[in-house]
């Protein structure tokens, strides 16, 4: 079985889904199943060059305006003549991500073709998009009824990680006609030894070890720094819960790490600042491989106070590391972390965030290792990425025998 997932880029800084397609392309092989990507990166693109990288099959056709990145809304010419020539060559296409030339491309390229294709939507159907920026969905409106929703109408299914993003998604558009198909979600596990993780990472940052070399306790907030992720909130409530004053957590750190595309840090060290938090409060940057993984593993607890949130690559990463989440619930997967008792959620306000933080800190140490493992539990159960590529797998060998 061989599948091509179509995806604007495979720069990890463009967040979850560009990591998604890594590990599967990376995972197919182990089920017997072969996977190529179809991306509009620069062949010459930095990270194509990576080892990890090179050992996958990747097409960059390369950006539109020839400025080594991807053009706003993916579009080159490039794109639909390689579909027409090979698309014959594979089993069954996955397109990652609405709004962009590519499902256009391939919605023309497989015109009176029987070459089955699914659609994963990565949340972008998500009805808090209409509430929270009401001039782009007028936008997305015409584009909706002009080309998206033909597109979603004759794919064979359109993938959702939870019935919860299943459910919101018919919310965003009229004539929302699709095949909806729940597949696994979720994430790779490191197998590298924790304790030479943590080290690699506190090398890196040495301001978060202790003398003796162990972490500073600290809450981890992971990924892109976005107005939509409630950075924002996450610090104030950690002021309040944790200010400096109190000795009983005086010692207590928090750490944003992950890329800015918005330029929230500045705003973000300001405030810190002015709450007197500037020693507590830390930025790394975006972090990859040994260092993100030792970043998981060292932090006490992840938090994810996010106004919208299909998934978040990096709730399962931290459950694979054994660290439990702290979430709020808008994340569409919270009732199964509720329900796998692997962390906490509240409301993506304020006053919730407070619960939240203040709830995780009132917890007996028993009851911390108890959810420790919990975490471990569920990523084993639901999120791990072979259960994801397996799906996959099964959507179009069912539909090459009907």
């Amino acid at each position: 079985m061989r599948i091509l997932h179509i995806i604007a880029t495979l720069d990890e800084r463009a967040g979850g889904p560009s990591n998604s397609v890594r590990r599967l392309l990376a995972t197919y092989p182990s089920i017997g199943a072969y996977g190529e990507a179809l991306t509009l990166d620069a062949p010459t693109a930095p990270f194509l060059q990576h080892p990890d990288i090179k050992k996958l099959t990747i097409h960059p056709l390369g950006p539109a305006l020839g400025n080594g990145r991807v053009a706003r809304y993916a579009f080159t010419p490039r794109l639909l003549p390689w579909l027409r020539t090979n698309l014959p060559h594979y089993d069954g296409v996955v397109l990652h991500g609405l709004w962009q030339y590519p499902g256009i491309a391939l919605r023309i390229a497989t015109i009176n073709k029987k070459k089955p294709y699914a659609v994963f939507s990565h949340g972008m159907l998500d009805p808090w998009f209409r509430h929270a920026y009401p001039l782009k969905h007028l936008k997305k409106s015409t584009y909706w009824f002009l080309t998206e929703s033909h597109l979603l109408r004759r794919a064979r299914f359109v993938l959702f990680t939870s019935q919860a993003e299943s459910r919101l998604a018919r919310q965003s558009f009229p004539l929302s006609r699709w095949t909806p198909r729940i597949v696994p979600y979720g994430a790779t596990a490191p197998t590298t030894d924790p304790a030479a993780l943590i080290s690699t990472f506190l090398t890196a940052h040495p301001t978060l070890a202790n003398p003796d070399g162990t972490p500073k306790p600290f809450l981890l907030f992971l990924g892109r720094l976005h107005p939509k992720k409630g950075c924002d909130l996450l610090l104030e409530a950690f002021a309040q819960v944790f200010p400096q004053s109190e000795t009983t957590s005086a010692h207590l750190h928090l750490v944003f790490a992950g890329p800015d595309p918005d330029s929230l840090t500045h705003q973000l060290r300001t405030r810190a600042e002015t709450l007197g938090l500037t020693s507590r409060v830390h930025f790394t940057g975006m972090l990859e491989g040994p260092q993100k993984w030792g970043a998981l593993h060292a932090a006490k607890v992840f938090a994810l106070p996010s106004h919208q949130e299909n998934f978040g690559i990096a709730v399962a990463e931290s459950l694979a590391c054994a660290t439990p989440v702290l979430i709020s619930d808008k994340v569409n997967i919270h009732e199964e972390i509720l329900t796998a008792r692997a962390g906490l959620t509240a409301p993506d306000t304020l006053p919730g965030t407070i619960d939240l933080l203040t709830r995780w800190h009132s917890l007996t140490p028993p009851v911390r290792l108890q959810m420790s493992i919990n975490a471990r539990t569920c990523f084993l159960t639901r999120y791990d990425m072979r259960a994801n590529a397996q799906s996959i797998l099964e959507i179009f060998t069912e539909l090459s025998n009907p």
